[in-house]
């Protein structure tokens, strides 16, 4: 596949990993409409990628918003004349230690990562229904494989996110519909920055999306990096319930006062 004159959708467009995808995208010669909630950030993208090869829309959303984002997808679909890829990125993360396992903490994760993805999926399910066409790309997380400590609202959100694509695939593909699963693992973002732990072969945002385009003109069913992430959490994913447990209990002591 090719990404030259492909009509693309992207949401969480304003920072990390969307925001370089975005630019990547469009030096390939994509149509982008990316969504975002910040519009200063759409306005900041807009300027930076004047002269690039594709063409930018930008609309600001909030995923969790589903009227707006039906609006918004019948929009886009409307000005570019269909929809050829539509990458679900949009997603959020925050501590999640006992101080902070609260109701309203889970709602805001799970609302964006989760229903926030479900929000758009029942929007351009119509359109590339009939199409008789289309790929959903949705981002997860290798961090989707187990509930690691104060990560248990995050995790859960992701692991969610990998079955309902899961679950979408057989049938989609049935009608010329492609999904796939994009697992990175520790990018540099605004959202990673809050981190108080060590992140093991910590990625750039602009080579994470070198590598998601790449995935995506494969036509890989799943995305995931980088390698030794992959490997190392194919691994955790194997190890008996208590030795997982053994081994958060001694990473979080290394970080909290218990």
């Amino acid at each position: 596949m090719v990404i030259k004159n492909k009509k693309i959708v992207l949401t969480g467009g304003s920072s990390g990993i969307g925001y370089q995808l975005s630019k990547k995208l469009l030096a390939e010669g994509g149509t982008v409409a990316v969504l975002a909630r910040r519009k200063e950030r759409l306005d900041k993208l807009s300027k930076e990628v004047q002269g690039y090869e594709g063409k930018l829309y930008t609309y600001q959303c909030d995923v969790t918003d589903r009227k707006r984002v039906y609006k918004v997808v019948s929009e886009i679909n409307r000005e570019m004349r269909g929809i050829d890829i539509a990458i679900l990125n949009s997603g959020t993360g925050r501590p999640e230690g006992i101080k902070e396992f609260r109701a309203e903490n889970a709602e805001a994760v799970f609302n964006t990562n989760v229903i926030g993805m479900v929000n758009c999926i029942e929007a351009l399910i119509p359109i590339f229904l009939e199409q008789k066409s289309g790929v959903i790309a949705g981002v997860s997380s290798l961090a989707d494989n187990r509930g690691y400590s104060r990560s248990g609202f995050y995790c859960g959100s992701k692991a969610a996110v990998s079955k309902i694509l899961e679950s979408l695939s057989a049938e989609m593909k049935s009608r010329g519909i492609r999904v796939v699963t994009i697992k990175p693992g520790f990018v540099r973002t605004e959202m990673t920055a809050g981190n108080n732990f060590k992140m093991p072969l910590l990625m750039e945002a602009e080579k994470a999306a070198v590598i998601i385009v790449k995935g995506l003109k494969k036509e890989k069913r799943i995305i995931q990096f980088p390698l030794g992430t992959v490997l190392g959490a194919s691994i955790i994913s194997l190890i008996p319930d208590r030795l997982f447990e053994y081994i958060e209990f001694k990473r979080l002591t290394k970080r909290i006062n218990l």
